[in-house]
């Protein structure tokens, strides 16, 4: 029986590990934004030739970096912020959806939307529960720290959270699922 829905343990378990990851998002980035925001700023910030007031951890290729998001991924700011924040918050409605409804055999894709979920509302609560930082604005800002940089390309890559990566990820475990998902219900 492949397609059987998982019971309330599991599902508990599946949203357990999903608000553990939203807790620990939310929490990095409450104790960077605090430690970088801080007056006077960390020993050790210091501006990079673009001008971005960044925290070294592993040479000029990783650092940490103060940046607020106000639209999506990749800092695409398109959207009506209303349709953006309420996508969101469908995107999360569905998703739980998901997590309680997929079939205990198929490990990867449930792996993959724990942690799209996760992302998801970590991203989400930014957005609800933070006070907007732009006059007029009703929707708080995604707050985005990790900053890696190409120095052989002179190129940052957009700064993200831990938010992000689960989301990132969880699609790319998404796609591995789509090859698997057979594999993983002929082993149950």
């Amino acid at each position: 029986m492949t397609d059987a829905r998982p019971g309330w343990v599991r599902i508990a378990i599946r949203l357990g590990v999903a608000a553990l990851l939203v807790l620990v998002d939310l929490w990095s980035k409450a104790a960077v934004f605090a430690w970088l925001g801080a007056a006077p700023s960390p020993e050790g910030m210091q501006y990079d030739a673009h001008g971005h007031h960044r925290f070294e951890l592993a040479g000029e290729w990783l650092s940490f970096m103060l940046s607020w998001n106000p639209g999506m991924a990749w800092g695409f700011d398109g959207l009506p912020k209303w349709l953006l924040v309420g996508g969101r918050c469908a995107a999360v409605v569905f998703l739980i959806y998901l997590v309680a409804r997929s079939a205990p055999a198929r490990r990867t894709l449930n792996a993959a939307l724990v942690l799209i979920l996760a992302g998801a509302a970590g991203n989400l609560y930014d957005n609800l529960f933070l006070a907007p930082r732009r006059a007029g604005a009703r929707f708080g800002e995604v707050r985005d720290f990790i900053d890696v940089y190409f120095t052989g390309f002179d190129w940052h890559f957009p700064t993200f959270n831990v938010a992000d990566a689960c989301i990132s990820v969880g699609a790319c475990l998404l796609l591995l699922a789509s090859f698997t998902t057979s594999s993983e219900r002929r082993a149950s």
